[in-house]
C-alpha cells in the first residue's frame, strides 16, 4: 500500500502562504528499489522513498500521482504520497527537495507565477497532456454564449461566479484577466471556495434548471459527465491552450535516471484522462485514489507495462 500523509505541517526552506500543510518525506537518492545509481546510492528504498506531492481533491494531481506511484511500487520502488493544502506549498516543497515529484502542473500559463519563483529549482520531466484550457462555463441550457453576455444577464446569475481554491492559477487569471477584460467586477463577485464546493453548486443549479457560471477547465471529468459548456472568450482573457507537465526537484533525473526516463514517456489522451478521473470521482470516490487507479489499470491492461519497460535494465 502506498504510504499517504495528511499531517498538519511541512518543513520548507522558504516562506510560503500560511496554509495547512503536511510533513514531507525526504525523497531522491539514487535509482530504483535495489538499483544503484552512478553514485552508488539508491532511490525508492524504504529509507529513501520517492515522494509525490499533491493537493487533496485536485484530480489531475491525485490521478496522475497515484498512477505513477502504482507503477513504481509494483516495480520494487518505495513510494509516499504527501497531501498539501494548495499548489503554492507543493511547488515550494518540490523546489526545496522535500518532495520529489509534482505529477501535474500547468507551467506555461496557469502556474507561470510559481514557475517564475521556483522554476530554476525544478526539472520538467514530461508534458503528459497537450491542449489544456481554462474558461468560464455555464449549463448547456443557458442563453449566455460568451463571457461578453454575462454583464447583461448578471441578475440571472445571481451576480456570482463560483470559483475554486483561492491559490489556484485559474482564480488568479479570472480575477486579474477575465474580470477586468470583460468589466465583470461591478456586477459579479468571484466566490472562492474549493473544487468540490464549486461542483456542488454547479450540480445543484443544473438539478434546479437554474443559471450559474463557474470557473472550469479541460481536461476535467465534469466536461464528459455534466451538461456544461465553455463560454466563448473573444478577447482572449484566458489565453491559449497549454500543456500539463510533470515536474521534479532539481537533480532528480541524475539520482533516479530510470524513473525519470519512465516519466519522460508518460502520456494521457483525452479518453484516458477522462476515464481516470471518472474512476477517482465517480467509481471509487475521492479518498480512494489507490483503488481507483487499480480499477483503471484493470481496464487499461497495456498501460503500466508500456511505461514500466523503461525501469528495466
Amino acid at each position: 500500500m502506498i504510504k499517504r500523509h495528511l499531517t498538519p505541517r511541512i518543513r520548507l526552506g522558504v516562506a510560503v502562504t500560511a496554509l495547512a500543510m503536511v510533513t514531507a518525506g525526504c525523497g531522491g537518492g539514487g535509482d530504483g528499489g535495489s538499483t544503484a545509481s552512478a553514485g552508488g546510492s539508491a532511490c525508492g528504498t524504504e529509507d529513501d522513498p520517492i515522494t509525490f506531492g499533491m493537493v487533496q481533491g485536485w484530480t489531475d494531481q491525485t490521478g496522475t500521482g497515484y498512477l505513477l506511484a502504482n507503477i513504481l511500487q509494483n516495480n520494487g520502488y518505495e513510494v509516499e504520497i504527501e497531501m498539501l493544502a494548495d499548489n503554492a506549498p507543493v511547488f515550494a516543497a518540490t523546489a526545496n527537495g522535500d518532495i520529489d515529484i509534482f505529477s501535474s502542473t500547468w507551467p506555461e500559463r496557469t502556474h507561470a507565477a510559481y514557475m517564475e519563483q521556483y522554476g530554476d529549482q525544478l526539472e520538467d520531466l514530461a508534458t503528459y497532456y497537450e491542449g489544456a484550457a481554462l474558461y468560464l462555463a455555464v449549463p448547456e441550457y443557458s442563453d449566455a454564449k460568451s463571457i461578453e453576455d454575462l454583464t447583461s444577464q448578471a441578475d440571472d446569475f445571481g451576480g456570482k461566479v463560483y470559483g475554486i481554491e483561492p491559490g489556484a492559477g485559474l482564480m488568479k487569471l479570472t480575477k486579474e484577466n477575465a474580470f477586468p477584460t470583460y468589466e465583470l467586477g461591478d456586477q459579479f463577485e468571484l466566490v472562492s471556495s474549493s473544487t468540490t464546493a464549486m461542483l456542488t453548486e454547479l450540480q445543484n443549479a443544473i438539478d434546479a434548471n437554474e443559471e450559474i457560471v463557474v470557473t472550469l477547465w479541460r481536461p476535467f471529468w465534469p466536461n464528459q459527465t455534466m451538461p456544461v459548456r465553455a463560454l466563448e472568450d473573444p478577447q482572449g482573457a484566458y489565453g491559449d491552450t497549454e500543456g500539463l507537465h510533470t515536474m521534479a526537484t532539481e537533480g532528480f533525473s541524475e539520482e533516479c535516471p530510470k524513473v525519470a526516463e519512465m516519466i519522460s514517456h508518460f502520456k494521457l489522451t483525452d479518453e484516458q484522462y477522462g476515464s481516470l478521473e471518472d474512476a477517482i470521482v465517480n467509481k471509487a470516490g475521492q479518498g480512494n485514489e489507490e483503488k481507483a487507479v487499480e480499477m483503471w489499470l484493470e481496464e487499461n491492461p497495456d498501460y503500466a507495462p508500456e511505461l514500466a519497460q523503461y525501469l528495466k535494465g
